[in-house]
């Protein structure tokens, strides 16, 4: 009887081993998987942010030489696009946004300079999407006359498309106080 008993035990050790071994090679090779899995590339934040910065002055520095194909490359070119002006204008999607760009084809229209301060940006921890924080001063004249923005107060969201980061919403407005 007690061999019989010592029988049994071990071929329940045996059986709990054989479980135990079939678990672990399981989990190896959920591991294995996993690892062989592409992996989200890092994102050089630094860089990110530099690209995006450089996007940002370039949606108003492009008035300096009237480079339209570099406005035009770096804001959504299609209906999700919103730009929010300091009064009452609204514009919605990129044909829009292009039909009102016309006025700065105007030769009495001339750009002066533009200042970006307190520039602050947030990085999406996908490194997909960006918004953004800042005081603009945007200088230009009409007819030989001041037609400035200046303390204004721009917020806008960022998406990297095709590897290039387009503004797809901004909102510019003035201080009351």
């Amino acid at each position: 009887m007690f061999f019989n008993k010592l029988f049994q035990v071990k071929l329940l050790l045996s059986d709990i081993l054989q479980k135990l071994n079939l678990c672990i090679i399981l989990i190896v090779s959920i591991l294995v998987f996993y690892e062989c899995q592409e992996q989200p590339a890092r994102i050089d934040k630094e860089k990110e942010i530099s690209e995006i910065s450089n996007t940002i002055s370039s949606c108003i520095g492009w008035f300096e030489n009237k480079d339209f194909d570099l406005l035009f490359s770096i804001v959504a070119n299609d209906a999700s696009y919103l730009c929010v002006h300091p009064a009452d204008r609204v514009i919605k999607g990129f044909d829009e946004f292009e039909r009102n760009s016309e006025i700065f084809r105007n030769p009495d229209f001339m750009y002066v300079r533009h200042e970006i301060r307190d520039l602050n940006i947030n990085l999406s921890k996908t490194g997909k999407v960006a918004w953004f924080y800042c005081i603009l001063d945007d200088i230009n004249t009409w007819n030989g006359r001041p037609a400035n923005w200046e303390n204004t107060r721009w917020t806008g969201v960022l998406e990297k498309r095709d590897g290039k980061w387009v503004m797809v919403q901004q909102h510019y407005s003035f201080a009351t106080d």
